[in-house]
């Protein structure tokens, strides 16, 4: 079991740990860059491949164009991490809180990256986005995002709300190139938000990157409200909201809604063609990352 010491003092080493765990049994790597991306249009010569022909702008001119491209052979990745107060749940020594887990996740795919030398970037938001480092491949700078991560395990912001919509629709504006976007939260913004949170999502779409969510949930006691039968008093950790309550008085009505919540948040991501990764952190970070990247693997 990871204490929460040894994880703020030696991320980069458990991360390297984590990857030599699954790196063998993938027989390719599941991250590729995107082969090729559109540059302009030219006229048909003569001897020309056909399959380059446009011919939707043929049918509009009735004249042969060719598309050209610019090769994209390596992968631009942001990794963008959720550190609002909720983030921090559980705050129990026994397990990774969600923050914990994010960031060894992160501090994972940072070292596969690494491997296949290609440029990662960091973004780090709560109710505003307030790091974003340049997307680079040097051995430096993963090294100066691991560490960035260390520090991030080590500050806790009290009441620290979550605005992950704004976050996203600045790193949509800032991500100029193509780019895999990797987002890790647990998706707990306020109601009134949630719209406006898949706007953001669908402006990364709409931007051509291609979007993964790392959807972090402590299942025992966010999903399945699993509490002792005896008065508790809750606390919002991002409001500081308190209140008394005997769980058993609301847990079907609870579970009712926080499962219809995780259905949307699926069919949302469904409909915008992101890629969910439900997490619950009583699977090990390596179990979630090894299954997620081997199905990737397959698919490729």
């Amino acid at each position: 079991m990871l204490s929460q010491q040894s994880l703020t003092e030696n991320l980069e080493l458990i991360a390297k740990q984590v990857v030599e765990g699954f790196i063998i049994g993938l027989h390719k790597s599941p991250f590729h860059g995107f082969s090729v991306e559109f540059a302009e249009h030219r006229l048909y010569n003569q001897g020309d491949p056909l399959r380059h022909i446009d011919w939707r702008v043929y049918g509009r001119t009735d004249k042969l164009f060719i598309k050209r491209f610019e090769e994209e052979t390596n992968l631009r990745c942001c990794l963008v991490i959720d550190t609002s107060s909720s983030m921090h749940f559980p705050k129990d020594e026994r397990k990774l809180s969600k923050l914990q887990f994010a960031c060894l996740s992160a501090a994972s795919l940072l070292q596969l990256l690494k491997r296949q030398l290609d440029a990662a970037c960091l973004s780090l938001f709560d109710e505003e986005l307030y790091y974003l480092s340049d997307c680079r491949s040097a051995l430096s700078h993963y090294r100066m995002l691991t560490t960035q991560l260390e520090k991030t395990l080590k500050t806790d912001r009290e009441n620290a709300k979550t605005n992950a919509a704004a976050a996203l629709h600045q790193v949509a504006e800032q991500m100029h190139k193509r780019s895999l976007i990797i987002v890790f939260s647990d998706m707990m913004d306020d109601a009134e938000n949630i719209e406006e949170l898949f706007s953001a999502m669908q402006h990364l779409r709409y931007n051509k990157h291609e979007v993964i969510l790392f959807h972090i949930i402590d299942g025992k006691q966010e999903l399945a409200f699993e509490f002792e039968n005896r008065p508790y008093e809750f606390v919002d950790m991002e409001s500081g909201d308190r209140i008394k309550l005997q769980p058993q008085q609301i847990k079907e009505e609870y579970v009712s809604r926080m499962n219809a919540f995780q259905q949307m948040v699926e069919n949302r991501c469904h409909q915008y063609r992101i890629d969910r990764v439900a997490v619950d952190l009583s699977e090990p970070v390596e179990q979630v990352l090894y299954s997620f990247l081997l199905k990737r693997n397959k698919m490729l």
